[in-house]
């Protein structure tokens, strides 16, 4: 098989392994995907990956870490992970092994994609200038695309941390539910896998909806999250459609929030596992609506493309043309 590069996208749910030859950029040679909670560190899964295919020889490596990096170590946010880069590469004989954030891996991955993966909420006009990148999936991730003058340069951050900031009544009201449940309410509480329940629970709790039995049976045999979506963008539980309206409309907020940050004329992307399977939710609802509610720059904001990126697998893409560019 030769020399070839070992790209991962490192999440709380799964971890997604692939080699890639040195030349190619979308295709991979083979990959396996494994649940991330079930081993204990991310050297066992690269381990057991490679065992079992021996006959391969990785030249370099990189993988998309949903966590803060730090020089080549990472304490993962919603796994109990520490990730050292160097214990990897001497483990398998790797001579280079790069970590980088996974919103960053997805900013490298927006160069591997055609633009029929892209759908488009908002035409805009693209200028010459930063980037943005959000992402709701298990948690929230944001990156920026810094433009240099003649390409864009992503960078991590974790954004996705800050504190939420309502904006209505009802947000107001859901901020005081949570308040009462964590310090710290951040947009990841909310813009989330686990925030979408977060939603639906509050909108129960306080009585602003009912629970349909139905829905709180499907909650013991299948994930909540998707329950919900599936009976949302159906329009068959009136509960967990105000959930997804409440989650797109509240993730149009943030998303101008970090547009504006970023002064991202250079275009706004929606990354993540969430948005591909609202995008309905995303075009009709408030999403956009929110977007450019933002006092004097809503012609500014009007005036950014706004994308979803629709390949599930834009990280690991990233990961590998991030090692294929480096070392």
């Amino acid at each position: 098989m030769g020399k070839v590069i070992l790209a991962g996208d490192i999440g709380g749910t799964k971890t997604h392994l692939a080699l890639f030859k040195e030349e190619e950029k979308r295709e991979w040679i083979l990959d396996a995907k494994f649940k991330s909670a079930k081993y204990e560190s991310l050297r066992d899964i690269v381990k057991e990956f490679l065992k079992q295919n021996p006959d391969v020889q990785v030249e370099k490596a990189c993988f998309g870490i949903a966590g803060p990096v730090q020089e080549g170590k990472s304490h993962t946010t919603n796994l109990p992970w520490v990730i050292d880069a160097d214990l990897i590469a001497k483990e398998n004989s790797i001579s280079q092994v790069f970590l980088i954030n996974d919103l960053e891996a997805n900013a490298f991955g927006l160069n591997c994609l055609n633009k029929d993966e892209f759908y488009s909420l908002n035409e805009g006009r693209a200028h010459e200038g930063n980037a943005a990148l959000i992402s709701a999936g298990t948690g929230l991730g944001e990156a920026g695309l810094y433009w240099d003058g003649e390409q864009h340069r992503p960078f991590a951050c974790e954004g996705g941390h800050c504190s939420f900031a309502p904006e209505n009544d009802v947000e107001i009201k859901l901020l005081r539910y949570l308040k009462k449940q964590y310090d710290h309410v951040s947009y990841e509480r909310i813009l989330s896998g686990p925030g979408l329940y977060v939603l639906y629970r509050f909108l129960i709790d306080e009585g602003i909806e009912q629970e349909k039995e139905s829905v709180r049976k499907a909650f013991e045999t299948t994930d909540p999250p998707k329950v919900i979506t599936e009976m949302g963008t159906k329009g068959s539980c009136l509960a967990s459609k105000r959930a997804l309206e409440l989650f797109t409309s509240i993730y149009g907020s943030e998303a101008a929030n970090w547009a504006l940050k970023m002064l991202a004329v250079g275009g706004v992307y929606l990354g993540g596992g969430i948005a591909p399977k609202l995008l309905n939710e995303l075009r009709e609802g408030s999403f956009m609506k929110r977007f450019i509610q933002k006092g004097r720059f809503t012609s500014l904001l009007l005036g950014i493309p706004v994308k979803v990126v629709l390949n599930e697998h834009t990280a690991l893409l990233g990961a590998a043309y991030y090692a294929r560019k480096n070392g």
